[in-house]
């Protein structure tokens, strides 16, 4: 797998100041995306066991609330199992902070429906992300208004507690 960028302090991509991991591969080419040059599987650097180390190392400041997968797509199959690692040690090694995942997949249709009994690495992958926000960026339910997605169709997803429960359960935002 590679990676696009690692940014050390995010605001943008989930609650509080966030390490954010951009993967390179996407097939969902989103209309006016705003990182089209991760679609490229083959873009970027090579995500290696230094990579994993330096994205540990970044969380260990206090003020970091968590990690956020984006991209590209972490969910493509090819990205799955390479996360696994990265995944397994932020929750060893940060209990209390928390992970979140933007993907185009449906979470209903594409990744409880399909990829969870059907892709070898996606249940491992799942359990350790605590937060999804699904669906492609559709570009005609464009809101700016919403929090941390781009477009109306877009959900936020609590993944523990929608795989417990069987039923999707959303992050709810108060109003500011």
């Amino acid at each position: 797998m590679n990676y696009a960028d690692i940014k050390q302090y995010d605001v943008a991509n989930g609650p509080g100041i966030r390490i954010s991991l951009f993967v390179s591969g996407c097939t969902h080419h989103c209309k006016e995306c705003f990182n089209p040059e991760t679609w490229d599987f083959n873009y970027g650097k090579p995500f290696t066991e230094e990579t994993i180390d330096t994205i540990i190392e970044y969380m260990s400041a206090d003020f970091i609330k968590g990690l956020t997968l984006l991209g590209g797509d972490p969910l493509e199959r090819p990205n799955q199992a390479p996360l696994i690692p990265l995944l397994k040690r932020v929750k060893e090694t940060y209990p209390d902070k928390d992970i979140w995942c933007f993907t185009g997949y449906d979470f209903e249709k594409d990744i409880v429906g399909e990829m969870y009994d059907g892709w070898p690495d996606t249940k491992e992958l799942l359990s350790y992300i605590d937060v999804i926000v699904d669906g492609e960026f559709i570009l005609e339910q464009k809101d700016m208004n919403l929090h941390f997605k781009g477009s109306a169709n877009q959900k936020t997803i609590k993944v523990q507690e929608s795989l417990e429960t069987g039923k999707t359960q959303l992050v709810e935002f108060e109003e500011e």
